[in-house]
């Protein structure tokens, strides 16, 4: 985003002329009654056509925290956890398995995942479900998703088999994705094709940005509440939507203090955006600490003041320029195949997350034809980017940090 459109974006917000994009409390909340049920100081809500009723705040677990911390967590009244297969090396599931265990299973709502690939098979699907089960201490998991979801595998017979395979022996109840990139396509393919029950997608404040270029899947397209289409999209076949990367900030990590509102942090006011959607059944995020905890749930049924508002809409105006919307199209036009879209994310993941060994690891686990050491600065990512972000530096700073 260059220099006058930054202005000018600022400007709108501050002068609310994106109060279109920005639906109102009655808008998304519809009939509060039907829409979110209370017990104890949690609300839930419906996840689609699973019927599940979850927790507005959601614990991932990559990586979980400490035992005391997470029985506190479960107390307060979150009852659905995010994990995988990798997470930890399995040692988030194990643990998981022993909260099950210590709370009792029907007092929590699983989800985990497996990776398809290519030289994933039926069989290979199927062993790595059953190493989930057996971590978790568990007969069944909740809700079983595709692992960062790439749009040839959604209608994959390997894929599908493996899923009609397993929900026959009852090893699972519901099934859905999750999708790191490429939404557009990702979403729309499993909501047309009507085999899944959720969606997990990354969903925060930095998708009220406008796009610089025109986009040619479909309009509005991520710009502008260009992910709220997706969400209507999905809910409107009764297809869940959990909010995962929620709490994203653009680039390094810096002193958010002067985006604060009173008391409310910009993580929280990052939380309440998200909540004011109704499409959207949870916020999937972690809790390490006491504090964080704190921090996270005090969000749970309090309103969303324009004041915060304001200043988290300034806080996106002010960052943009570092944010990746990890819409794939930079990586899908690279003449080298560099894989951009997920460099920026083991990069936010270095940046934002604090996981800085993971980021490590996920780089060095690419082909090296594929790292930011074989980009020649032909441009054309930056040429296709909606968005106006830095591609290059930034991928040259990723490989800087993780290599």
């Amino acid at each position: 985003m260059n220099k006058k459109s930054r202005r000018m974006f600022l400007k709108n917000i501050i002068h609310g002329t994106l109060s279109a994009s920005l639906a109102t409390k009655a808008q998304l909340f519809g009939n509060e009654k039907t829409h979110r049920i209370k017990k104890g100081q949690m609300f839930y809500r419906r996840l689609g056509r699973t019927n599940l009723k979850i927790s507005e705040i959601s614990l991932g677990s990559s990586p979980l925290p400490e035992w005391a911390v997470l029985l506190k967590i479960i107390e307060r009244g979150v009852n659905y956890i995010d994990t995988s297969h990798t997470y930890m090396n399995g040692n988030s599931e194990r643990q998981i398995g022993t909260l099950l265990k210590n709370v009792g299973r029907d007092k929590i709502y699983i989800a985990t995942k497996f990776h398809a690939r290519e030289n994933s098979s039926e069989e290979s699907i199927i062993k790595s479900v059953e190493g989930s089960l057996q971590r978790l201490k568990t007969d069944y998991i909740d809700v079983l998703l595709i692992h960062g979801a790439e749009e040839k595998y959604i209608t994959d017979e390997r894929v599908l088999n493996a899923f009609e395979k397993l929900k026959k022996e009852g090893k699972y109840r519901f099934q859905g994705i999750s999708c790191h990139s490429n939404h557009h396509e990702v979403v729309k393919k499993a909501v047309e094709c009507g085999r899944y029950d959720m969606i997990q997608l990354g969903y925060n404040v930095f998708d009220i940005q406008k796009t610089e270029k025109e986009i040619k899947t479909y309009a509005d397209y991520l710009g502008a509440s260009g992910i709220r289409h997706l969400l209507s999209l999905a809910r409107s076949k009764d297809i869940g939507i959990i909010a995962m990367k929620t709490l994203k900030i653009g680039g390094k990590r810096q002193n958010l203090e002067r985006y604060k509102t009173g008391d409310a942090s910009v993580f929280q006011a990052m939380l309440k955006w998200v909540l004011e959607n109704r499409n959207v059944s949870s916020v999937v995020t972690e809790m390490l600490t006491f504090k964080q905890m704190e921090e996270d749930l005090a969000v749970v049924n309090q309103p969303f003041l324009q004041k915060e508002k304001r200043n988290l809409l300034c806080y996106v105006a002010e960052n943009s320029k570092n944010y990746c919307h990890l819409c794939g199209l930079c990586e899908s036009s690279c003449p080298l195949n560099i894989k951009t879209t997920s460099i920026l994310r083991y990069l936010a993941y270095y940046e934002s997350y604090g996981k800085t060994d993971y980021a490590k690891r996920a780089y060095s686990s690419l082909d090296p034809s594929a790292t930011a050491a074989s980009c020649t600065e032909c441009g054309q990512c930056e040429n296709v980017c909606p968005y106006g972000v830095n591609i290059r530096k930034r991928i040259q700073e990723a490989h800087f940090l993780l290599s």
